[in-house]
């Protein structure tokens, strides 16, 4: 017992009690894959490239934990099965099919194209 105090003793001391706690580690952030198809497409279609580079900007911010809490930045988002999200882009003139991974923070960008092109691709298999 009096090895027990004395450590904790010695810890006081360089780490003392205020009343907070530390936390040492990391936060992860999203983890946008890959910019360059987002960048090729805006090459293309130069209107979509403001929304497209603020929504980038957001995600990579973003601690999304579940589609609940993508739903409430992006009320207008569609949620799949096997965690993929469609986001309007330029007022639906665009549309960005993402899949993500929670755990592991990491967004991986699987389609953007206009509405014509979303409407001949099955969103929830690509």
């Amino acid at each position: 017992m009096t090895c027990v105090l004395y450590r904790l003793a010695i810890l006081q001391q360089f780490f003392p009690i205020l009343g907070t706690f530390a936390i040492f580690g990391q936060i992860l952030l999203l983890r946008v894959i890959a910019k360059k198809i987002l960048r090729d497409f805006w090459t293309k279609h130069p209107d979509s490239e403001q929304q497209l580079k603020s929504w980038y900007k957001e995600a990579e911010e973003a601690l999304w934990k579940n589609p609940n809490e993508i739903k409430r930045e992006y009320p207008s988002a569609s949620v799949l099965e096997d965690n993929r999200i469609v986001f309007n882009i330029k007022g639906n003139k665009y549309r960005l099919i993402i899949r993500i991974n929670y755990h592991y923070q990491m967004i991986w960008i699987r389609f953007i194209g206009t509405h014509a092109q979303y409407d001949k691709i099955k969103a929830s298999q690509i």
